[in-house]
């Protein structure tokens, strides 16, 4: 489906949802540590103010989708929507792991992202090793984007990802 030039993503049952790419930027705070520390999959927290900017409707779950930190190089991401269950968090967060090995923390730096695409919904896990499980196979499935977007790739990112970031005008290609 699309809708003004983006695409509307379709949750279960059919539901139109959130109009995609969606993109936001923010700063990157610090988060509870959990997931570099217990899972080995670093995140990029964004700022309660950013998180609370989000469309009221947006569904909570696991999306992925294109990231930069400040002005560098745009890498693939997957990005999280909503309150961790298994961790019981009382506030919403949008945590974003960018699939990139970065040489150090960027705290205080400007993260952009622009969301592409819908994975799963918010979900809870019965225990870390199991939730560890499913943090796997939703990095494994954010690997077929270089598959799926090669071609298009450098048109995504020299000019649709910047164009949503820094809202200029950008054609949309079928």
């Amino acid at each position: 489906m699309r809708s003004g030039g983006a695409v509307l993503v379709e949750a279960a049952g059919g539901a139109a949802m959130l109009p995609l790419p969606f993109a936001c930027r923010g700063e990157v705070v610090r988060g509870f540590g959990r997931g570099s520390r217990q899972l080995g999959v670093p995140t990029a927290n964004f700022s309660d103010q950013v998180v609370e900017s989000f469309p009221s409707d947006i569904p909570t779950g696991v999306y992925y989708g294109w990231a930069s930190v400040g002005n560098g190089d745009v890498h693939k991401m997957v990005l999280s929507i909503g309150w961790n269950p298994f961790y019981k968090n009382i506030k919403k967060s949008v945590e974003t792991h960018i699939i990139h090995n970065f040489k150090e923390d960027f705290y205080g730096e400007i993260l952009n992202v622009v969301i592409i695409g819908y994975i799963r919904s918010e979900k809870n896990f019965n225990s870390l090793g199991q939730y560890y499980k499913f943090l796997l196979s939703y990095l494994s499935y954010s690997s077929i984007l270089k598959v799926l977007c090669y071609h298009s790739l450098s048109c995504l990112q020299s000019q649709l990802f910047y164009a949503l970031i820094f809202n200029v005008s950008v054609k949309y290609f079928s």
